[in-house]
């Protein structure tokens, strides 16, 4: 292992991101009433062109007149290759409330964009006096963005979040797909003629989980576009919980709950993990740095992913 620690992500919940359009105000109090940890007020790709004026003023009042609780606030911004971001940055830094927490920034592909957009930011905080530091998320849309995510993770520590939009993601790699997250219909393996269908978007949920890791970024799946189908959704959130990732996108109500209950950690993965560091207690009082439990070697290695679970289960009781 490198001597350089690997740094831990922000310490909050992060489960289920909730996302509504910016032309929607109507839908806000309930968005604030829901179970998820973390709410995206969205001025991009669910906002007509028309309606870009209207709806980050829609998002600004939000700031200032919904009581969002403790949930992590957050307004996707429109891409840096659109004439809308920059007024975007400028409004919400002036005029919104303090009490936004995070921008997402949509399309990263590479490090530079990042730059860009913390210089403006850094400046106006600068000449409005805003006490509270502003956070980034980004999402992973492009060939560009997963061939430089590492350096994207590593590019302003305003950075928590990294996301997957599978469905640009898709478009950018020329991917013969329209589907939005989970398995698809032509990506199979045959095993002695029946289809097994594996995951497309696997290895680019890895690069996104290994980036983050490395850098102290929270690495969270993106959205699952059938939303009458909820027996998929688990299943794409389970393969990202497995992968490391610590929550998923809800682009419907129903699927806060889905999220909430996959990466949520049960009582029965939490029991274990203590158990777990209780027997490497008692292996490590008798000067041993491995144990059996429950029939299985335990070490060092196994402490550290018992750990993650513990601390993950007390941070969501805690918020």
């Amino acid at each position: 292992m490198s001597f350089r620690i690997q740094p831990q992500p922000p310490a909050r919940p992060n489960r289920c991101q909730l996302f509504g359009p910016g032309s929607r105000p109507a839908i806000f109090e309930k968005m604030a009433g829901s179970a998820a940890d973390v709410i995206n007020l969205d001025l991009e790709d669910s906002v007509s062109p028309a309606d870009k004026d209207t709806a980050r003023a829609n998002v600004i009042a939000a700031t200032r007149d919904i009581d969002w609780g403790t949930k992590t606030l957050s307004v996707r911004i429109n891409g840096l290759d659109t004439p809308y971001w920059y007024r975007d940055v400028i409004d919400l830094l002036e005029q919104a409330d303090e009490r936004l927490d995070l921008i997402m920034i949509p399309k990263v592909g590479c490090a530079a964009d990042l730059y860009a957009v913390d210089a403006l930011v850094t400046a106006v905080e600068h000449a409005k006096g805003r006490e509270k530091r502003l956070g980034f998320e980004v999402i992973i849309e492009s060939a560009a963005g997963i061939a430089h995510v590492e350096e994207i993770a590593a590019a302003s520590p305003r950075l928590q979040a990294m996301s997957l939009g599978a469905a640009d993601f898709a478009a950018s790699m020329g991917m013969q797909t329209t589907g939005i997250g989970g398995t698809q219909e032509n990506y199979y393996m045959l095993h002695e003629g029946t289809k097994h269908w594996s995951d497309p978007w696997h290895w680019a949920q890895a690069a996104i989980v290994a980036a983050c890791r490395t850098h102290g970024v929270l690495p969270v799946d993106g959205p699952f576009g059938d939303f009458s189908d909820d027996e998929g959704f688990r299943a794409q959130a389970l393969r990202s919980a497995t992968l490391g990732m610590v929550g998923k996108w809800a682009i419907h109500p129903k699927q806060v709950a889905l999220a909430n209950e996959v990466f949520t950690p049960s009582q029965a993965a939490v029991a274990e993990a203590r158990e777990i560091l209780a027997a490497m207690a008692d292996a490590k009082a008798r000067g041993e740095g491995a144990t059996v439990y429950k029939g299985r070697l335990v070490d060092i290695a196994s402490i550290k992913q018992a750990e993650v679970i513990v601390r993950q289960s007390e941070m969501i009781a805690g918020g």
